[in-house]
């Protein structure tokens, strides 16, 4: 079912209205996120012949690249540009461009001693930390930007000496704890905030020396806090279960949203008018189905990793100070306009079925055209996309408007966090169309 609001967007940026539901476009975009997926493989520049991590798997038809050579003027993206051809669908076409042009190992930008993150950008001594921006000296973390010294973080902004954390914000010292802000030298926390010196609280704000929501004085909390053994494993188990119990009987808020007016979904910080969003922080409005982002995001629907506006269909959109605009059905776009079914582009605009450019445009599969070529030749390949469309082994059409089908993504689906959202047993991925990566003996 789509809404009257709906095709309202859809004629402000001239797309036809979606064919496939909410969560089957969700899927698709997943698929072509692949976090925690690494490789050892061989760097395809010439001459090199190293080994490097990648997301890419060795077993797909990809030419990769290694993180430094990738961003270097030592190869041309142009030299892979090929004249759109009236009788091969578009989706064909693009998958054989995406297989002959250099793709970057792994989507980590600007980033130091940080190899074994993606995608990531800004980052100084981190390890095994992925989705993360502006980092230093992390472990293990996932979807936190601007933090330091800290281990074991999934969505944290401006969290620092922390470990074991979820949705937390500008804390400090603050462990074992979720949905929690601006606090301070605490453990086991559930939905506080501008706390200090706080063990096992549910639901304070503004409170120092409690323990259980029971407030002490400084001297009783520190006496209390002896009696819990937390140098000990067994007594950082115990005050977790007990924790955990507290939780199960104390009432908690519905969703967890701040300065937020006239929306649905979960985790929203300063969002108004946005439906079915989640894990957003620093800004969103007038937008529909995005998962994480924000940083002013608006007027935009079906977004994943975004910021910029008018977006749609689109998984890595934009960065902290990268954003994009007037960009659809694409994937890992940074600081780009006007582009349309594209893959890992920067610094461009007015682009068709392109990837791996940088500061290109007016250019289609790769191809370079003048202003006028490219304005006259984009409205007769959308016209071909709807009377030729992709047709995937399943009988499912592709026609213009519709983001990539699952098919051409180089990923499998339990290497994406499409496994993570919509977790499918082996034979059910198979059956439903998608590739499987089978365990690799080690």
């Amino acid at each position: 079912m789509i809404d009257p609001e709906d095709f309202k967007f859809y004629e402000k940026i001239k797309v036809p209205a979606p064919t496939f539901c909410p969560e089957c476009r969700t899927i698709r975009r997943f698929l072509w996120r692949n976090e925690r997926a690494l490789y050892r493989r061989i760097c395809n520049v010439p001459e090199h012949k190293e080994k490097i991590i990648s997301m890419y798997s060795p077993d797909i038809p990809s030419v990769i690249f290694d993180q430094k050579y990738w961003w270097t003027d030592g190869w041309d993206p142009l030299e892979y540009g090929k004249r759109y051809n009236f009788d091969i669908p578009f989706f064909i076409q693009f998958k054989e461009l995406r297989e002959k042009v250099p793709l970057l190992a792994l989507a980590n930008v600007n980033s130091t001693n940080s190899e074994w993150c993606n995608p990531a950008v800004d980052n100084k001594n981190c390890y095994l930390t992925f989705a993360t921006t502006a980092g230093e000296n992390l472990n293990y973390c996932n979807r936190v930007a601007s933090c330091r010294d800290s281990m074991d973080l999934y969505v944290g902004n401006k969290v620092e000496l922390s470990y074991s954390s979820s949705f937390v914000d500008n804390c400090t010292k603050v462990h074992f704890s979720r949905h929690t802000r601006n606090c301070i030298d605490s453990l086991f926390l559930y939905d506080c905030n501008n706390c200090s010196d706080c063990i096992g609280c549910i639901n304070l704000r503004n409170k120092k020396f409690n323990i259980f929501n029971k407030q002490y004085t400084k001297e009783e909390y520190l006496k209390e806090k002896e009696k819990l053994i937390l140098d000990s494993f067994d007594g950082l188990m115990k005050l977790q279960k007990k924790f955990e119990d507290f939780l199960a009987i104390t009432p908690q808020r519905h969703a967890h949203m701040i300065n937020t007016i006239n929306s649905t979904g979960d985790n929203l910080e300063n969002v108004r008018n946005a439906r079915f969003c989640f894990d957003i922080i620093n800004g969103m409005e007038n937008s529909k189905y995005c998962i994480w982002g924000g940083y002013g995001w608006k007027d935009s629907y079906d977004g994943l990793g975004c910021n910029g506006e008018l977006m749609y269909e689109l998984s890595d959109g934009g960065a902290v100070g990268r954003t994009c605009s007037n960009t659809y059905f694409s994937v890992a776009i940074i600081n780009s306009i006007d582009i349309q079914y594209s893959h890992s582009i920067k610094g461009c605009s007015h682009l068709f079925g392109c990837v791996g450019l940088r500061d290109k445009q007016y250019c289609i599969l790769n191809k370079q055209y003048t202003k006028e070529e490219y304005e006259e030749l984009v409205p007769k390949i959308i016209e071909h996309m709807n009377s030729m469309p992709y047709v995937d082994k399943k009988g499912r059409i592709y026609k213009y408007g519709e983001f990539f089908p699952s098919e051409l993504s180089p990923f499998c689906y339990n290497e994406t966090i499409a496994q993570e959202y919509f977790p499918l047993t082996r034979e059910e991925a198979l059956k439903q169309g998608y590739r499987w990566k089978e365990k690799e003996e080690r």
